[in-house]
This record gives C-alpha cells, structure tokens and sequence, in this order.
C-alpha cells in the first residue's frame, strides 16, 4: 500500500524538482544530487507540501536535523555555495 503512494507520487516529486532546478525564485534550486539523495526525505518529512517548491525547500530546511546524512550534506554544501555567490556579487 506505501509502495503504491510512492509510486504514484514519485512523478510529481520529480516534476516538482525539476521545476524548481529551473526556477529563479529565492529559494536554491535541487540538483539533480539533491533529488537522489533528498526524494526520500521529502516523501518522509515534506510529503504534505508536494508540489510547492517553495513549501517543499523551507520544509526541508525547517527539518534539517531530521534529514539523512547524505541528504543534509549536498543541502548544506549547495546552500553554502549559493550564499558565497550571493556575498560575492
């Protein structure tokens, strides 16, 4: 039965995080490093804000101490990267 859910939604996880790689919005987009090591804590913490990428980002960041390691890894290096950018410019 949870198998099925994931099946069902694992289309529109992925849909969203594409879109939010090509958004410009505020908040940093997914790599593609981010979708695999992050699809299963966004279905595990953030399953209620699916499709808002904004909702999606600030849930992932609220719960970062409850995301897996490798999860919180290319968040944290990606964010760290984006902020040095953004100091840079």
């Amino acid at each position: 039965m949870l198998f099925n859910a994931v099946r069902k939604i694992s289309p529109v996880l992925a849909l969203t995080i594409s879109f939010a790689a090509a958004s410009s919005t505020a908040s940093f987009a997914f790599t593609s490093e981010q979708q695999q090591m992050c699809t299963g804590d966004a279905f595990r913490l953030c399953s209620s804000e699916i499709p808002n990428i904004p909702k999606i980002t600030a849930c992932m960041i609220k719960h970062r101490a409850d995301l897996s390691a490798g999860c919180r890894t290319v968040m944290d290096r990606d964010l760290a990267a984006k902020k040095g950018k953004l100091a840079a410019q």
